[in-house]
């Protein structure tokens, strides 16, 4: 990492201020003004910075613009810190929504996505310690900078009472980190009163962008609210430094299990070998690459967004390469609500009664022999199934389970057209 004292912004700095992470929330990079006396700016940064407020604003940490290279602007840092005119130029009208991911419509009460039967996502402030250019939320991400308004919250904290069904949340935001401790510690213990929540999930970049916010006080206030599961957001080798690891082995000492998230991005990590090397530098600092993202159709990422096949190439070229454990999933966040669909090369090369044929990542064919003895595709039969006779079925389980030949498409032109021939 470049010394921040020798950038003329921070000379008078304290190391005391430096380490301090509401310093660096406070003094986030938000002009070009600021900006230059740490990087050359060039035409088009310029330009993005000056537009920048109308789709998502500038906002970089001391420490994250102390890792940009000041004088090459593809810089993988660099490039996911400062707007570019890019942004504006990038947009397609034909492709691009505000929410692709269709929060906004999945939200019975503001602050809430439900999506999944059983798991629900609290988004719980705006703001973030740095404002990502690839960020899929730049449609709220950063519009007041505060935290969900009491009387929002506790309707959403409400929401999650009343639906037994919800076991699973994901705390998330903005940055959830970015509250302060007693306002964390408020959600935890509400969340740990609702019986049926079992799981706990915190979304936070602040490992990566704000490592100074990873504080002793910070881990012993999650640690008593356990199990939560912390997941990050590294996108690139040059992320993992010397503070970022102090603060994942400060998380993964407390006793949370942590995962990466990355997002593929054009120009930035789009290479096997960036990711095969992010992703063994993430598993020294005990962090288990979890997914790997298809970037979002959300507006003014056109940029970064790289074909679905180069995803599907990196997973080729880790898997069997390195160990399974340094392999994420690879997950398109399907548009207008589909949740995350797992992507993957093809293995099994054909499928009959008798066998499977399959290859390996030498190329190597095998053969595997199914059961001389037929077996439905699903148990029934056991006490567990038993308990859940009476569920409500959804999807492919409806299928499974309760031997509907068919699911139709909400809309489906010819159920609709057969439905009008029953008035006649």
């Amino acid at each position: 990492m470049r010394n921040y004292v020798a950038t003329s912004l921070y000379k008078d700095v304290s190391k005391e201020d430096w380490n301090s992470w509401q310093w660096q929330l406070r003094n986030r990079i938000t002009t070009i003004e600021d900006l230059e006396q740490i990087v050359n700016l060039t035409d088009e940064e310029r330009q993005g910075i000056g537009k920048s407020l109308e789709f998502l604003r500038m906002a970089i940490t001391p420490y994250y613009a102390m890792l940009m290279n000041p004088e090459n602007p593809m810089c993988p840092i660099r490039k996911q810190s400062i707007p570019t005119v890019t942004e504006i130029n990038s947009i397609d009208n034909d492709n691009d929504m505000d929410d692709p991911l269709f929060e906004d419509v999945d939200s019975p009460v503001p602050g809430i996505t439900h999506r999944y039967p059983d798991r629900a996502l609290l988004l719980v402030t705006d703001q973030c310690s740095m404002y990502c250019r690839h960020c899929t939320r730049r449609r709220m991400a950063g519009t007041t900078d505060k935290a969900l308004p009491v009387e929002m919250l506790d309707q959403a904290l409400r929401y999650l009472q009343e639906t037994p069904s919800i076991r699973d949340v994901i705390i998330s935001g903005g940055d959830s980190l970015l509250m302060s401790d007693a306002n964390i510690e408020k959600i935890l213990r509400k969340l740990r009163s609702i019986k049926h929540i079992e799981i706990i999930r915190i979304g936070t970049r602040t490992p990566v962008v704000l490592p100074f916010r990873i504080t002793d006080e910070l881990c012993s206030i999650l640690k008593k609210y356990q199990p939560i599961y912390i997941n990050t957001h590294f996108n690139h080798p040059d992320e993992i430094t010397e503070e970022s690891s102090i603060a994942c082995d400060k998380l993964a000492d407390a006793g949370f299990p942590l995962g990466n998230q990355t997002v593929l991005l054009r120009g930035i990590n789009d290479c096997p070998y960036i990711i095969k090397e992010l992703v063994h530098k993430l598993l020294k600092i005990r962090v288990r690459p979890y997914y790997l993202y298809q970037c979002d159709i959300s507006s003014g990422l056109a940029h970064f967004r790289t074909s679905v096949a180069q995803g599907i190439e990196i997973i080729e070229f880790l898997r069997g390469h390195t160990s399974g454990l340094a392999v994420p999933t690879y997950v398109i966040d399907a548009p207008g609500g589909g949740g995350k669909i797992p992507v993957s090369p093809q293995y099994m090369i054909s499928q009959s009664d008798h066998m499977v044929v399959l290859r390996n990542y030498e190329g190597m064919i095998s053969s595997y022999p199914e059961p001389e003895e037929r077996v439905v595709n699903h148990c029934n039969n056991c006490e567990e199934c038993k308990k859940h006779y009476d569920d409500p079925k959804v999807g492919i389980e409806r299928i499974m389970y309760e031997g509907k030949g068919r699911l139709i498409p909400e809309g489906n032109i010819r159920q609709m057209r057969r439905n009008r021939f029953k008035t006649y």
